[in-house]
C-alpha cells in the first residue's frame, strides 16, 4: 500500500466483504478478526434498534444475512449513525424482495418512518392556530408522513408473517404528536387523497380542496360529501395533522 488512505480503503472493503476483499498487508490476523466482529456487530445492533419488528420477525440466520448483504452491497452516503437506517431502507428497496418476506422493504420503510419522524427537526412553519381550515388556507404539519403500501405492514410481526396481500393499497398516515410520540392511522383512499392534497397545498382554501376532491370522486357539488370533507379537515386540526391556516390566508 502506497498511502495510509489506500490502506484504510482496503481495510474498509475487507470489513464490508471479507470473503471477496483481501485485507491490507501488515495487519495481525487476530486484530483483523476483532475488527470484523466489531464492525458487523455494531451495524447489526444499530439496525436492530431501528427495525425491531423485522428483527423479531425473521430468524437469526436470515437477519445476519440481511446485515451482511447491506454491509457488502450498499455504498452508504452518510457517516452519521442516525441516518444509517434510511440507507438500509433504500438498500432493501433496490433489491428483489425475498420470497419468504415480500413485504420486507415496505415494513422497513414503515419502521423507519417512525424513527425518522421522531427525530425530525423541521422548524414549525408560520401559521394561525385559530384559523378556519375550511375557509382559510390550511397549513399541514411538517411532522406527518403518508405512504401507500401493497401490504398491511402495520399488522405484520412475529405472529403474522404471511398476511394476504390486499387488492388495494393500504394507506397509512404517521404523525408526531405534541409529546413527540408517533401515531399511525389507516386511511381510506379518499381520505388519503385529501391528505396528499393538503401536504402539497400552498394557495387553496380547505373548501376548494374539498370541491376538487368531490370532482375527482365523481360527485361534484354533493353537499353530503363536502360536509364530510369539511368535518375531516376540522378533525385533522384537532389531531395535529393540520396546524391551522396561513397567517395571511
Amino acid at each position: 500500500m502506497s498511502t495510509l488512505g489506500d490502506q484504510q480503503r482496503a481495510l474498509g472493503a475487507h470489513l464490508r466483504d471479507p470473503a471477496a476483499q483481501p485485507p491490507p498487508t501488515g495487519i495481525d490476523p487476530a486484530a483483523l478478526a476483532i475488527y470484523r466482529r466489531l464492525y458487523r456487530n455494531n451495524v447489526a445492533q444499530l439496525l436492530a434498534a431501528n427495525f425491531p419488528v423485522i428483527r423479531a420477525t425473521i430468524d437469526a440466520g436470515a437477519w445476519s444475512g440481511l446485515v451482511g448483504g447491506f454491509c457488502r452491497d450498499r455504498t452508504v452516503g452518510t457517516a452519521l449513525f442516525p441516518r444509517i437506517g434510511g440507507e438500509f431502507v433504500r438498500h432493501l428497496q433496490t433489491r428483489d424482495a425475498p420470497v419468504a418476506w415480500p413485504w420486507l422493504a415496505e415494513l422497513a420503510l414503515h419502521e423507519w418512518t417512525e424513527t425518522e419522524l421522531r427525530a425530525d427537526a423541521t422548524p414549525c412553519p408560520p401559521h394561525d392556530p385559530s384559523g378556519d381550515v375550511v375557509h382559510g388556507i390550511p397549513v399541514a404539519s411538517p411532522w406527518i408522513r403518508l405512504h401507500a403500501h401493497a401490504w398491511p405492514v402495520h399488522r405484520i410481526g412475529p405472529g403474522n408473517v404471511d398476511p394476504p396481500r390486499p387488492a388495494a393499497p393500504t394507506w397509512l398516515l404517521a404523525r408526531r404528536d405534541e409529546e413527540g410520540h408517533v401515531v399511525f392511522a389507516e386511511l381510506s383512499p379518499w381520505t388519503a387523497r385529501l391528505v396528499a392534497m393538503l401536504m402539497a397545498n400552498r394557495h387553496e382554501s380547505g373548501d376548494r380542496l374539498a370541491e376538487r376532491l368531490a370532482i375527482e370522486a365523481g360527485c361534484p357539488g354533493d353537499t353530503g360529501f363536502l360536509a364530510q370533507a369539511h368535518a375531516l379537515l376540522r378533525r385533522m386540526l384537532l389531531q395535529g395533522s393540520l396546524l391551522g391556516t396561513h397567517s395571511g390566508g
